[in-house]
């Protein structure tokens, strides 16, 4: 995945205390997750609803401010064969444009079957479709960072 938009997890420097932010890019929200400081566990945060880019981008830069974030994960709407499709442009243009309000890198994350398995957790746990509705994409972006968090815990663990 590496191109010059996204960084590359394994290039990912964290500090102590720091925290990683989850998004889940959508045409209409934003679905936001946030790392605890030990960056373990991925809680969902909220949903932005989606207005102009630069308000999306201040947002996006306060909660970073707010909870000492150092980098963010963005699902990557790969097609189910790995091939890009047409979401992918979206992701870049967002990606490059938010390249110019911070200085925070982008680690780009596999999203596919993200939206599905939250589904399938919020339909198990008998949630209607109206509260489905309220937390799919913080729960998805949710999903998105726990990933990425699994695997910088994976890759820690190398390290030793």
């Amino acid at each position: 995945m590496a191109t010059d938009l996204f960084l590359e997890i394994e290039d990912l420097e964290v500090f102590s205390g720091q925290r990683i932010l989850g998004l889940d890019l959508g045409s209409k929200t934003i679905g936001v997750a946030l790392s605890d400081t030990l960056q373990h566990v991925a809680t969902p945060l909220e949903t932005i609803k989606r207005k102009k880019f630069t308000h999306d981008a201040k947002r996006l830069n306060e909660l970073a401010l707010k909870f000492d974030v150092a980098a963010f994960v963005i699902g990557l709407p790969l097609n189910m064969d790995g091939s890009q499709g047409p979401r992918i442009q979206a992701t870049h243009a967002f990606v490059r444009n938010m390249g110019q309000k911070t200085d925070l890198p982008f680690i780009a994350w596999d999203e596919r079957m993200s939206t599905v398995a939250v589904e399938r957790v919020l339909l198990e746990a008998d949630a209607t479709r109206a509260s489905r509705a309220r937390v799919i994409d913080k729960m998805a972006a949710g999903y998105i960072l726990q990933g990425a968090l699994d695997r910088l815990s994976y890759l820690r663990g190398q390290a030793h």
